[in-house]
């Protein structure tokens, strides 16, 4: 075998080739160790069945003379590999196969218990707006549960005091069953796991059984098999059998076992990437055996490498579905990684920038940084599949140059929708849609005369200017596009699509820590360098390279890329200990390097197999570390100073400070994995030469082509005529072989001692508008998107932050809070899209805080104050354990702007742990109540003070104060950090456009939500009339009844609540806060399209809330139940008005149980309603929340239980037309005794159909008695539950829509 070399000493071809959706681009090196590059089309099956085939084939018919004249290249022969080198390939295949669900028929084996488990996902939905709940398909089209459980012991052997000797355990040693026919727990033989942690095998497989079930699969044509087993990650044995019993039956072409496929703990993504090795890898071996048949029968002696999502070179046989997701764009990360992070001048002084990657397709836009090593992420959802495994950190957007262009609503839109490569953008003459590319080509951005000729119905005519010009017109024949020019209207979509591909670009700086104007923008992609200089100027960056092979830098890229081989095993260990006095032992060091050299040597050997020697193979090592009681893992590498004890340590402190802004004391440092990556380096490109300047080089040609100030006489260049040294000086135009590059006013290229261009841009020209106070600012559509792109961008930065800095699962991990912008006077703006319950109730928040504070005798507000507050009836709130911060921003000593993040606290004491009793009947009951206080005073957090006030429900007798007070504080800074982090975002904006115009279009962008929602309520009142009512009922017989009255004529609405219920003596009562933010997410979900969120939604609307009546309680009135169970019922009831769906499940189910040493708080999916042209989506969170569920192996593994079953409730969705989501079965058994607390609703009247749809099922809550006794607890119950009892929660379904069909 070949070993590849750039350096080319055999005197054979080498092929690096990237296999697009549109192109296949191709880079070879030559015998003479020259470099060429050629691009085709990836599917033209009129002239050659394979794109990669036919460009190897075509390089050497044109280079290698003696074997073309012998007849070796002709189509009609196989390839002669007698001059092949090496190939190496990135490919899309996968990834299309993935997004179109083309993939191989599959079926998943699972744990009993767990059938559903990868449809609920983390029950999560992807638009929280979208009432439809759509989510891609599953890949697996049949599901068999496996009867096999394994658990953990350390719980149960804790429990029952079995610490000593395995001789203790003999007792539990014998598998048992229960009075349910299911293994006793604790009852079974332990092993020691992988990951040092004992388990117990409750229940072996029965492999008759299995191989029946198998058989069943194989009869039904199912092809491939995923088995998925619960912690099999530790203990693999089960999937082992059944593996081999698979294999040994010989008719599954790909058996993916999760434990070797990926062996991290948590199920759901373990068992999603397992089901995409299943599906995709019989893909690939399918086009790999494809691809051989074009070859003679030595391609075996080439060394043939595929590109992997980790940028790593994988061999053939090596390469699996689930590596290959990223395997087209991680290419171009390697070339702009290799050619652009690197000096550019002989100053030794000179510092190398970090490098942004900017990859624009025709599709998408790819984003990803380099900082002198590959960042990587281990989680990632791709097409609605979680993916467990190593991957390039690379973000993609919905903007490229096929992005359809829309004008709606008075907003500029830039995609997601996709013209595609057929029909295509309006220019390829074939009947397309307004796209991207149109604007540049009208702009004179793409100059047609020098792209090639092949387009139209016979591929042999140039891009149609006036087509696309005719499209521009027809827009600006419309109402909305009548104030503006062909040209304007164009550049003002070139201006939201380059803020769009910003946004991306923001977050993985910004959101990291680091200062995007240190960076160098690298421009690749077929679409970038139209773009490049302009989104440079944008993110004020100074720096932008492009790559003389720009257009094809995935293909480069292979070229120098690493063969790379990994090893990983889990593990369980402790790393450093938290006790200050033995910090500096060494716990793991003895099973630590046994392990890591085990890995090594396993990787090492497998890269010597595929010829590469062993002298030039690179070790590195890693440890996945986390602190205890976190779920934050990083993958942190060894550092190269080892001489401290546990160097790993200040490597992993430094970085989690770095990414979280805090670092966590008095936690034990844990390892998650061990992981060996064995690497031969690629190479890389020879150091660059500075050059001389020579002055700008004779243009080609000279054209109008329109900038930021109208038409402007531009140069065009021909790349080929331009030497090293020449400088271009913008505006300009550049031609390469394969894209175009706009020089912008003020930029100026000059082109380096390799061919490629180094632009220095212009520093952004700020538009602060504030010298002239005078003029009135009028609102512009183009800047109102960008606007709105910014003020969402913030408040999702902001999110981000927040996630990032919390410590409690509630905030870090399901993600329960929102972060959002408020105008001087309290006016939301902009609220990202995390819980829908909190969208509109912060703004009450707010409002009350800037009254409050500034009335008669307060003390008001000072720069550095930061404000808390919870309070439900007093102060805006929702219920007690959503906790709000506000911060004021300040501009010359005056308030500008709110902002403000509320977060679910996991405790703030009251009557039971998790602060959501189910019995409570008035406020105190339910934790710490904060009306107005300044978490902030100065610029310093008052610790002393708002731990007081968390404490004081100590108290009231039969009370508690807060029973997680470190957690409490620490999230509330960082909520001070998420309200910080948006501050210097505002700021930074307000620099750029000044506080006039970032004011006026902050009111501008509430009025546009205004327009929108108004003619929503026109448009149903002309159908539906002017009058609608609505009535439902809380589980008590509560009525919650809804009159709108709408004005055709002006969209005003009044929502009259008149014939509510009275407050309850209990806890659903919802203070009116919690009814508007119901409705304002009702409405803009009614609108259907993606208008900006914020208080414009409610303008129209006029409320009447009678006093004292369940939506507007006495301010002592419980309301812990009124957030998570009536505002489900109160958009029920609004959508029930509106004709728009059937009932979803109206209900969050909220659970919590602990005891004196630890809480725990989840909420539970159910089914959605279905609607006029949608089923019902099923175990789904709907309306109200949207928050995350624990992963089952990491609930055991964290929490005294047993999941017995997590699955869908078959039947529980009323029938229809269109039939409702089922709900789900959660069936959970204490390992220890515990208070079990659930708080729901729809258990005793069914979620209603419409249209003649059948309701759904009511849930119900069951005590599930170790001697076989089962109890219906009701749907409010706090109990004591004991070991070998179970509560088992079935939650309701979503109802029907329409009549069912016969």
């Amino acid at each position: 075998m070949t070993t590849y070399s750039s350096e080319n000493t055999d005197h054979k071809f080498h092929f690096s080739i990237d296999r697009g959706g549109t192109f296949t681009d191709v880079h070879c090196i030559l015998p003479n160790k020259e470099q060429i590059v050629r691009k085709l089309l990836s599917e033209d099956p009129d002239n050659y069945a394979d794109a990669p085939t036919e460009g190897i084939r075509r390089i050497l018919k044109e280079f290698d003379h003696e074997n073309a004249s012998k007849g070796h290249y002709t189509r009609s022969t196989k390839v002669y590999t007698g001059m092949i080198g090496s190939i190496r390939m990135g490919t899309t295949v996968a990834t299309n196969a993935l997004l179109e669900r083309k993939g191989e028929r599959m079926g998943l084996l699972i744990t009993k218990g767990f059938k559903d488990l990868l449809k609920i996902g983390n029950q999560s939905r992807q638009d929280i707006f979208d009432l439809s709940c759509q989510m891609p398909s599953l890949l697996y089209e049949d599901v068999v549960e496996v009867d096999e459980r394994v658990m953990l012991a350390h719980y149960f052997d804790e429990q029952h005091g079995l610490h000593s000797t395995m001789d203790d355990k003999n007792a539990y040693s014998d598998s048992k069953m229960d009075h349910l026919g299911q293994p006793k727990a604790g009852h079974g033989h332990r092993y020691q796991g992988l990951t040092g942690e004992t388990v117990i095998e409750l229940k072996q497989p029965d492999l008759d059984e299995v191989k029946l079930q198998l058989e069943e699969l194989q009869r039904k044509g199912i092809k491939s098999i995923a088995i998925v087993l619960a912690h099999s990650y530790t203990y693999d044995k089960h999937e082992q059998m059944i593996g081999k019993l698979a294999q040994d039956m010989g008719c599954f072409s790909e058996i993916s076992m999760s434990s070797k496929v990926m062996p991290m703990v948590k199920l759901v993504n373990r068992g999603h990437t397992a089901c995409a090795a299943a599906y995709l890898t019989p893909k690939i071996t399918t086009y790999l055996d494809s691809f051989r048949k074009g070859f003679d029968e030595n391609l075996d002696k080439v060394m043939l490498n595929f590109m992997k999502s980790d940028g790593g070179l994988s061999p053939v046989n090596d390469f699996s579905g689930e590596k290959a997701i990223l395997s087209g764009p991680a290419g171009g990360v390697i070339g702009y990684a290799k050619t652009a992070f690197r000096k550019i001048s002989d100053d030794e002084d000179e510092i190398i920038m970090p490098v942004i990657g900017f990859d624009m397709g025709g599709t998408s836009t790819d984003v990803s940084r380099y900082d002198g090593s590959l960042e990587l992420v281990f989680e990632t959802t791709t097409a609605g599949v979680s993916i467990q495994a190593p991957q390039l950190d690379i973000n993609t957007v919905a903007a490229g140059g096929g992005s359809r262009l829309f004008l709606r609503a008075g907003l500029f839109y830039v995609g997601p929708e996709s013209a595609g490569a057929h029909p295509g953008p309006v220019c390829y003459r074939k009947n397309g849609y307004l796209a991207v590319t149109d604007a540049n080509l009208v702009l004179g951005r793409l100059q047609p005369q020098y792209f090639p000729s092949i387009f139209g119905p016979n591929e042999d005519q140039p891009l149609d200017v006036e087509g696309a010009r005719r499209a521009f017109l027809e827009l600006v024949s419309t109402e909305e596009g009548s104030k503006y020019t062909v040209e304007e209207i164009a550049y003002g979509f070139l201006q939201v699509a380059n803020e769009a591909m910003c946004r991306p670009i923001r977050n993985l700086t910004q959101m990291k820590g680091y200062d995007i104007t240190t960076h160098r923008l690298a421009c690749f992609g077929g679409a970038g360098g139209q773009h490049a200089c302009a989104i440079a100027k944008s993110l004020g960056m100074s720096k932008v390279f492009v790559h003389r092979y720009g257009g094809v830098l995935s293909a480069y890229g292979l070229s120098m890329a690493d063969a790379v081989y990994e090893e990983q095993e889990p593990a369980a260990d402790i790393y450093q200990y938290s006790d200050p006095s033995r910090a500096s032992e060494d716990p793991s060091a003895v099973s630590r390097e046994e392990r890591l050299s085990h890995l090594a040597e396993q990787a090492t050997k497998n890269l010597i197999d595929q010829g590469y020697s062993k002298d030039c193979i690179i070790i590195e090592k890693y440890l996945n570390l986390r602190y205890e009681g976190t779920d934050t893992a990083v993958m942190i590498k060894e550092p190269e100073d080892l001489s401290e004890i546990l160097p790993y340590a200040g490597a992993f402190k430094d970085h989690y400070q770095r990414e979280f802004g805090f670092d966590l004391e008095g936690r034990n440092l844990l390892i998650d994995d061990y992981r060996v990556r064995a690497v031969v380096p690629g190479e890389n490109p020879v150091a660059c030469k500075p050059v001389e300047n020579i002055g700008a080089p004779e243009p080609m040609d000279n054209q109008r082509v329109y900038f930021e100030n109208g038409w402007e006489d531009a140069n065009i260049y021909n790349i080929d005529d331009m030497k090293p040294g020449h400088e271009v000086v913008g505006p300009a135009v550049i031609i390469q072989s394969i894209s175009t590059i706009v020089v912008e006013i003020g930029c100026t290229a000059l082109v380096t001692s390799d061919g490629d261009l180094d632009i220095t841009v212009a520093t952004h020209a700020s538009k602060n508008d504030d010298d002239s106070e005078d003029g009135e600012i009028s609102e512009d559509p183009v800047q109102l998107s960008i606007f709105s792109h910014r003020f969402m961008g913030i408040a999702e930065q902001m999110g981000r932050t927040l996630q990032r800095t919390a410590i409690s699962v509630n905030m870090k991990e399901r993600l329960d809070f929102s972060c959002a912008l408020f105008t001087a006077d309290g006016g939301l703006v902009a609220n990202a899209p995390h819980i829908p319950v909190h969208l509109g109730a912060m703004q009450s928040a707010v409002r009350f805080q800037v009254e409050y504070w500034n009335s008669e005798g307060r003390e008001g507000l000072q720069e550095g104050d930061v404000l808390v507050s919870n309070h439900p009836q007093l102060a805006g709130g929702s219920h007690l354990p959503d906790i709000t911060v506000i911060t004021p921003v300040f501009h010359e000593g005056k308030i500008i702007f709110f902002l403000a993040s509320r977060g679910h606290h996991a405790d703030i004491g009251g009557i039971s742990p998790g602060s959501m009793p189910p019995h409570s009947k008035c406020l105190e009951d339910e934790g710490a109540m904060i009306i107005a206080f300044k978490l902030v005073r100065d610029g310093k957090f008052q610790e002393e003070g708002i731990t007081e006030i968390l404490r004081s429900p100590g108290k009231i007798p039969g009370n508690t104060g807060t029973r997680n007070l470190n957690d409490n504080l620490s999230d509330l800074r960082a909520q001070v950090a998420a309200n910080n982090a948006g501050i210097r975002l505002l700021k930074e904006l307000v620099d750029e456009y000044g506080l006039r115009t970032v004011d006026a279009y902050m009111h501008f962008i509430q009025h546009n939500a205004e327009l929108s929602v108004r003619a929503m309520l026109k448009d149903f009142a002309l159908k539906h009339g002017s009058r609608s009512t609505a009535i439902d009922y809380m589980d008590d017989g509560s009525p919650i009844k809804l009159t709108i009255d709408i004005d055709v004529e002006t969209g005003d609405a009044k929502f009259d609540f008149e014939g509510t219920g009275p407050q309850v003596l209990a806890n659903w009562n919802a203070p009116p806060a919690v009814t508007y933010s119901a409705v304002i997410y009702s409405l803009r979900s009614l609108v259907g399209q993606n208008i900006p969120l914020n208080q414009g939604c409610l303008a129209p609307i006029e409320f009447n809330i009678p006093k004292n009546c369940l939506l507007n309680p006495s301010d002592d009135a419980g309301v812990v139940g009124g957030n998570v169970l009536t505002s489900q019922r109160v958009v029920d009831v609004v959508l029930k008005a509106f004709k728009a769906c059937a009932a979803s499940q109206g209900c969050m189910n909220n659970l919590t149980f602990g005891d004196d040493k630890f809480g725990y708080y989840e909420t539970i999916a159910g089914g959605a309603g279905a609607g006029p042209n949608w089923e019902g989506r099923s175990g789904v969170h709907t309306h109200c929340t949207n928050t995350r569920i624990t992963d089952p192996e990491i609930l055991e593994r964290r929490y005294p239980v047993l999941l017995r079953e997590f699955s869908l409730r078959e039947g529980s969705g009323g029938a229809g037309k269109n039939k409702g989501g089922d709900g789900v079965i959660r069936e959970i058994e204490p390992l220890r005794p515990l208070v079990m607390s659930i708080l729901s609703e729809r258990r005793t009247l069914h979620p209603y159909g419409m249209e003649g749809g059948e309701e759904a099922q009511c849930g119900r809550n069951l005590l599930v008695k170790k001697s076989g006794l089962t109890v219906n607890i009701g749907g409010k119950c706090s109990t004591t539950i004991d070991t070998g009892d179970r509560l088992r929660i079935e939650t309701p379904g979503g109802g029907g829509y329409g009549k069912p069909l016969e």
